[in-house]
């Protein structure tokens, strides 16, 4: 190859490495909105990059959307009132933690038709697969245990007493499950194999954690807590490593294996953008809407999307309801979806 050949074929590697470079730290933007509309409220949702569907718990049912298009393709209906979904890792069947029924839905991944109910202890919530051991992992809220369901069989295979109220949960891929606990603001942790709690970690400088996301790759764990803060977590040790500020009222977090970098979805109408391999230095408060307090990670499209609704004047407290919400405007549900 003659020195000028091999000097312009350098010229184009570096600057392709220069673009590779500029577009991951390009900053993330409001790209649309799908408004789905309908009424209730909302909690969890997950993508399925694969599959280019989105889950979104909406009231009693579960809105799935085509991320290609925004639009609705299907709902799992009949429900009481939604929280998280999981899906099993042969793209077969999906699982919906029904808090209104103290239930988990067990659904067809094709038709969104429900094969399966199965009993989970009071209010379940978060919820998630572990396929190392092909079990489903519900935490429930008001009884503070977690229910195990062996996914061969739809039954119960153990329920585990919890230090206190649980939030969301994570599994790492390699058996170990983990599980903020909200109200003695700590991070548990399971081996799935025998299904016993092996850990329960005191997270110094977090106030009622919810939201998890985990860097399997480097073994750290983002909890997102009151006060504007995003507790950064070993893994294996549970030692609290960084501290990034968030923005208020966060109750998701996500994380982007290829780019490095985490996520808090924060009530007060923002998205947080933290580097997490740079020093945990955050890169980006991105604004997106009152009430934008969950999300999920599109891995595939390295999209962001968020849902939230519009709300109408709060009632004045009662004996009754001493902390009123106020009232969601019908058939404002939208989901923001964020890119680069």
């Amino acid at each position: 190859m003659s020195n000028f050949r091999f000097s312009a074929l350098a010229a184009v590697v570096i600057v392709g490495m220069g673009v590779s470079g500029v577009c991951a730290q390009q900053p993330y933007k409001v790209l649309d909105h799908w408004k789905i509309g309908g009424t209730g409220g909302w909690d969890y949702l997950l993508d399925d990059p694969a599959a280019h569907l989105l889950y979104v718990t909406h009231g009693p049912r579960v809105e799935v959307i085509d991320t290609d298009t925004g639009k609705v393709v299907g709902a799992i209906t009949g429900l009481k009132g939604t929280h998280g979904v999981a899906l099993d890792g042969e793209g077969k069947f999906g699982y919906v933690s029904d808090g209104g029924s103290n239930a988990v839905v067990v659904f067809d991944r094709k038709t969104f038709k429900i094969v399966a109910t199965v009993a989970a202890g009071t209010n379940p919530d978060g919820i998630v697969f572990d396929p190392a051991t092909k079990t489903v992992w519900v935490f429930n809220g008001r009884s503070s245990n977690v229910t195990v369901i062996d996914a061969a069989t739809n039954q119960v295979a153990a329920t585990i007493a919890l230090p206190g109220k649980p939030e969301f949960p994570v599994a790492d891929g390699k058996g170990s499950v983990y599980d903020n606990i909200e109200s003695t603001n700590e991070i548990v942790r399971f081996d799935a194999k025998s299904k016993t709690l092996t850990a329960t970690w005191k997270l110094p400088d977090c106030e009622s954690p919810s939201g998890l996301a985990m860097d399997r790759e480097h073994r750290r764990l983002f909890a997102v807590c009151d006060g504007k803060k995003m507790a950064v977590v070993d893994a294996d040790t549970g030692k609290q490593i960084a501290t990034p500020a968030v923005g208020d009222g966060p109750d998701a977090a996500g994380f982007s294996e290829k780019h490095q970098l985490a996520f808090s979805s924060n009530g007060e109408g923002t998205l947080t953008v933290v580097d997490a391999g740079h020093g945990f230095k955050v890169l980006e408060d991105l604004p997106t809407q009152k009430g934008g307090r969950t999300m999920a990670y599109d891995s595939a499209a390295d999209r962001v999307y968020v849902v939230t609704a519009l709300t109408g004047p709060k009632p004045a407290p009662t004996t009754e309801v001493p902390r009123p919400r106020a009232p969601i405007v019908p058939d404002s549900f939208t989901v923001i979806v964020i890119g680069r």
